[in-house]
């Protein structure tokens, strides 16, 4: 469920700078001033836009070139924003999130909207809106195509409070809704119309929270497309047991695991000591590594190499079959996929993937089926976690242009 930043290595500083920096004219909209609704914050509500980036129609090319995609389909350039607005936190408690906005240029004033939600990231720095590297690569690449695309940070990464409550659906939901609502806003403030309709899209995590923004949509009329990319759809039934027997590479079972356990614990609270679930001396260290300012590398050095090496092995073996508040937790993050689009949806993904394997697509299109909705499974092949969103991507494009 990662988003890979081993590519980014390979550009410079001096490129990097030039792929973030911020027109020189934009100045940031600032926050209304305290009123009644202030003290009653309404989700959804713009509180700043922060230009982050202005590239030509080259500029563009060169960068999502370097990130894997075919630039072929890029025909605009972009200008890009970081907006802050307000949402709530998985307690229903007022919150801010932050979320980046991509404008198309040379187009006309009114844009279709493509909601893009990213996959795993342990930094809050590699969040879209505050990405120094190929985390705006995929909002990068379909504002080049010619829409506007929104992309939340999620809680917890990018400028939002607090730390990332990974793999809460209900709370991703929330967040990336209200960062549609707060992009069509922000559009408006900068002289663009967006139309009503969302095509939604993400990668990895955010495959499974596009599936359930886009039954969110679905229930006002707003979702026009549904084109996930290889979501992690059926964790009790996929996901989970692909730990076990060997579909999921250890490396990245023990990355997803240990964030998973951690952070669903602060919402369903399944452990109070983490000695109960982590084996010494893992346990002392593993919840502050998901603190928002650790890397993934950062994890990787301080865990050891599997899940098993992990877990104590009563925990391990709980894992395995669930119950009680874990059982929960894995549930409530399950059955995204357990409604009807009346959209056309396609469900992208890659026999090749060792992290999320293919059987969550198998598992969504079912679930889809029986509730009356067939939705082709694209396999993109022999291709890893990555390479799965590197060949769909460009397909997802030129369907979406197709729907128009």
């Amino acid at each position: 469920m990662k988003q890979t930043r081993t590519v980014a290595a390979a550009l410079t500083v001096a490129t990097l700078v030039g792929l973030t920096a911020a027109p020189a004219l934009a100045a940031t909209a600032k926050a209304p001033a305290p009123t009644q609704q202030a003290q009653h914050p309404v989700r959804g509500t713009l509180i700043s836009v922060t230009p982050v980036a202005d590239l030509t129609r080259d500029q563009v090319r060169a960068f999502v070139t370097r990130g894997g995609l075919a630039p072929e389909q890029v025909r605009h350039g972009v200008t890009a924003y970081r907006l802050i607005y307000r949402t709530i936190t998985p307690q229903g408690v007022p919150t801010t999130a932050s979320g980046l906005l991509v404008l198309p240029k040379d187009t006309g004033r009114k844009l279709s909207l493509v909601s893009d939600t990213h996959g795993t990231m342990v930094h809050r720095d590699y969040a879209p809106s505050v990405a120094e590297d190929f985390g705006k690569l995929s909002p990068y690449f379909y504002a080049g195509t010619g829409r506007a695309v929104a992309a939340p940070d999620y809680l917890g990464l990018g400028k939002g409070p607090g730390t990332h409550p990974y793999m809460d659906t209900a709370s991703a939901v929330t967040a990336t809704v209200d960062m549609l609502s707060a992009s069509r806003q922000a559009a408006g403030r900068l002289g663009k119309h967006l139309a009503r309709g969302v095509y939604a899209t993400g990668f990895s995590q955010g495959g499974q929270v596009a599936m359930a923004v886009g039954r969110e949509l679905s229930r006002t009329g707003d979702l026009k497309a549904l084109a996930p990319v290889a979501g992690p759809y059926d964790l009790s039934g996929t996901e989970i047991p692909a730990l076990y027997d060997g579909r999921v590479n250890p490396m990245s079972g023990l990355f997803y695991t240990s964030y998973f356990l951690t952070a669903q614990n602060k919402i369903h609270h399944f452990y109070q000591d983490p000695a109960e679930v982590f084996r010494q001396p893992y346990a002392k260290v593993v919840e502050q590594l998901f603190d928002s300012r650790h890397t993934e590398e950062d994890v990787a050095k301080a865990l050891p190499g599997s899940v098993k090496e992990l877990l104590t092995p009563e925990f391990y073996e709980k894992m395995r079959r669930p119950s009680g508040r874990l059982l929960k937790a894995i549930e409530a993050n399950d059955g995204t996929c357990d409604w009807k689009p009346r959209v056309p949806t396609r469900l992208y993904t890659s026999a090749g993937d060792t992290d999320v394997p293919i059987g969550n697509a198998r598992a969504c299109a079912a679930d889809l089926a029986a509730n009356g909705k067939k939705a082709p499974v694209l396999d993109q092949g022999e291709v890893d976690h990555f390479g799965a969103f590197k060949k769909s991507a460009p397909q997802i494009a030129r369907w979406f242009n197709a729907l128009d």
